[in-house]
């Protein structure tokens, strides 16, 4: 049966959803005070750049783009909004949460990761770093090597995939016959979508197909491997197929490209946790990791759970 497992770590929680020893569904959330999605607050008009878009700003130094504020609305005045899609990288850069109008609404955070892991009705297993690593068991460690390189193998073949500030591209790698290689790859494509959240605009770049029987049945292997909601086109005849799903929040691809240094950090922290008095650290952290680690005061954090430094010098 289908379970999450879910794990909080030091500056991330993170969690999978498993059917059997397969990571379906996969996310992190970062311990780093961004606004989450479906958080209601209010803000301040700090900038209208076009009648249907506005920059806003809230307490605590925060800022996002509001879509449709109310005409009447002058600069430094309140308006309630809600969050409809945080803060996503493109590239090196993060662009701002997104928000719309909602005076109706009461003020509230949007839900946590445990929180959404827990709304779907299935089971929640939360870990310990102390029980038995079932994350890394479903393997987690290949689920973010494959995020972070955008390389992800499937039987004949290899997905690439690249984000750009427009979309999420996959290509297609592999050896004829071409109808079956792409009606794997599709198959492949779809789960990993899932796999890694990855929401908006996607394009798959299939090898050129025959005909249009061929095509549709790459199109039909989308369809069933990849979860409502979603639109689609249908695959061109130069092998192109574009997909778009809610964008709410950042992919894993995104999360871990846009700090990568951050991201290792926290991904290193998740060995530390398990060790034991006496046992060495399981590798030698490279210094712009271990200086983060000690910036975000992530050392203390650590100290504090497993009772000693695994990172203190000889």
């Amino acid at each position: 049966m289908a379970e999450w497992l879910y794990e909080a770590g030091i500056g991330e929680a993170r969690a999978a959803l498993v059917n059997g020893d397969r990571i379906v569904e996969a996310a992190i959330e970062p311990d780093d005070g961004a606004i989450r999605h479906g958080t209601v607050l209010d803000v301040r008009l700090a900038e209208r750049l076009s009648p249907a878009l506005a920059r806003v700003e809230w307490a605590g130094g925060g800022a996002g783009m509001l879509d449709r504020p109310p005409p009447g609305l002058t600069l430094g005045r309140t308006v309630r909004a809600r969050v409809v899609r945080e803060a996503v990288a493109e590239g090196r850069r993060w662009k701002l949460p997104k928000l719309v109008p909602a005076p109706d609404e009461v003020t509230a955070p949007g839900p946590d990761l445990l929180s959404r892991c827990r709304s779907g009705g299935l089971p929640v297993r939360l870990l310990s770093p102390h029980d038995p690593d079932r994350l890394e068991a479903a393997g987690w460690s290949e689920l973010l090597g494959e995020a972070e390189t955008g390389e992800v193998p499937f039987p004949g073949g290899l997905l690439r995939i690249a984000l750009t500030p427009a979309m999420t591209v996959i290509d297609v790698d592999g050896v004829p016959p071409l109808a079956p290689l792409a009606r794997a790859a599709a198959t492949a494509a779809a789960q990993a979508i899932r796999r890694f959240g990855i929401g908006g605009s996607i394009g798959i770049d299939f090898p050129t197909l025959a005909n249009k029987a061929e095509r549709q049945a790459v199109a039909d292997a989308i369809d069933a491997a990849l979860p409502l909601p979603f639109e689609r086109t249908a695959v061109n005849g130069f092998g192109f197929l574009q997909i778009v799903r809610p964008r709410l929040r950042p992919s894993l691809p995104e999360r871990l490209l846009a700090d990568p240094v951050a991201a290792a950090a926290r991904a290193a922290l998740r060995g530390l946790e398990r060790l034991t008095p006496g046992q060495p650290a399981p590798v030698r952290l490279p210094a712009p990791v271990l200086a983060r680690i000690d910036q975000a005061g992530w050392r203390a954090s650590l100290v504090r759970r497993i009772g000693f430094d695994p990172l203190e010098l000889p």
